[in-house]
């Protein structure tokens, strides 16, 4: 009788992050208003109604992601209207809106956040000047609306205000951030490349066809969170390294501070003495080996 193979494990479900239309303009890099004139073109699904609020998700996001880059590339809303249109008709409209969400989702589940100044003085203490804000600000780490601010990472800010409440002053904090912003980058570009590369199979200039798009997604969405964890353990690893390196240098300067320029480097007396009687002891181990074998 032959053995009943168990069913493949269903694919995870894709995370969902849910916005407002003042989230969803914050976190696309757009305005409310462009999302209303993009609904009313059609190229951006409306929002789910609840009661009479309207929630957007991911498949918003990756959309207005989509359209801004076609903007930036010079192409019309005309343009990418016919575009998308063509799209929707050759293809599943859910295949492809989940192919959309799979490559340009957010890949954070971090909700934005509005701070007020007080919040922040809370925070940061005196720390929090003018001139610290405003280099958050240019470092897209803050947003000014109004008289207040608005955090895409709350966890990251409140990591930054426990580091300079324990010292770490907060325009070295922000040089660091500016100074390693290149490097991330150059690792998201590794890591979505290695996302997306299922891609490369198709011609460049065409999307997959339509029955390849379900698995195509699935397969996307089980590497994401791979490639979140290989970012992860490298991160470690360097900081590993990095933290070695320093307390080796550390130490070694206060034993050089210690002992004297002079001796650091040149093997005293004592240890000649050592050395020299080590060096004897496995001399004479063959010896005493061979004299066992003799009386044998």
């Amino acid at each position: 009788m032959p053995k009943t193979l168990p069913s493949p494990s269903p694919a995870p479900a894709a995370p969902r992050n849910e916005y407002t239309v003042d989230e969803l303009a914050r976190v696309t890099d757009s305005t409310v208003r462009n999302v209303r004139a993009y609904q009313d073109r059609g190229l951006l699904a409306p929002p789910e109604k609840r009661g009479r609020v309207g929630v957007y998700d991911d498949t918003h996001v990756s959309r207005l992601k989509l359209i801004n880059h076609l903007l930036a590339r010079g192409y019309t809303l005309a343009n990418i209207q016919d575009l998308i249109k063509a799209v929707d008709e050759g293809h599943d409209l859910r295949s492809i809106l989940g192919l959309e969400t799979a490559i340009g989702s957010r890949w954070s589940r971090e909700r934005p956040r509005k701070y007020s100044m007080l919040e922040l003085l809370q925070m940061f203490g005196d720390k929090a000047s003018p001139g610290a804000l405003s280099k958050a600000v240019d470092l897209g780490l803050l947003e000014r609306k109004g008289l207040s601010f608005v955090a895409d990472s709350p966890a990251a800010l409140s990591a930054g205000a426990t580091m300079a409440n324990e010292g770490i002053p907060l325009a070295d904090l922000l040089d660091a951030v500016r100074i390693s912003r290149p490097h991330f980058n150059a690792v998201a570009k590794a890591m979505v490349d290695l996302v997306v590369r299922q891609l490369d199979r198709y011609e460049a200039d065409a999307l997959p066809p339509p029955a390849d798009v379900p698995a195509l997604v699935d397969a996307i969405w089980r590497v994401r969170p791979l490639a979140m964890v290989l970012v992860e353990t490298e991160m470690n690893r360097a900081l590993e390294d990095a933290a070695g390196d320093y307390l080796g240098d550390r130490v070694a300067a206060i034993m050089e501070k210690r002992l004297g320029n002079a001796s650091v480097g040149k093997p005293s007396a004592a240890s000649h003495a050592d050395a020299d009687a080590h060096a004897e002891t496995k001399a004479a181990q063959p010896t005493r080996n061979t004299k066992a074998k003799a009386k044998k």
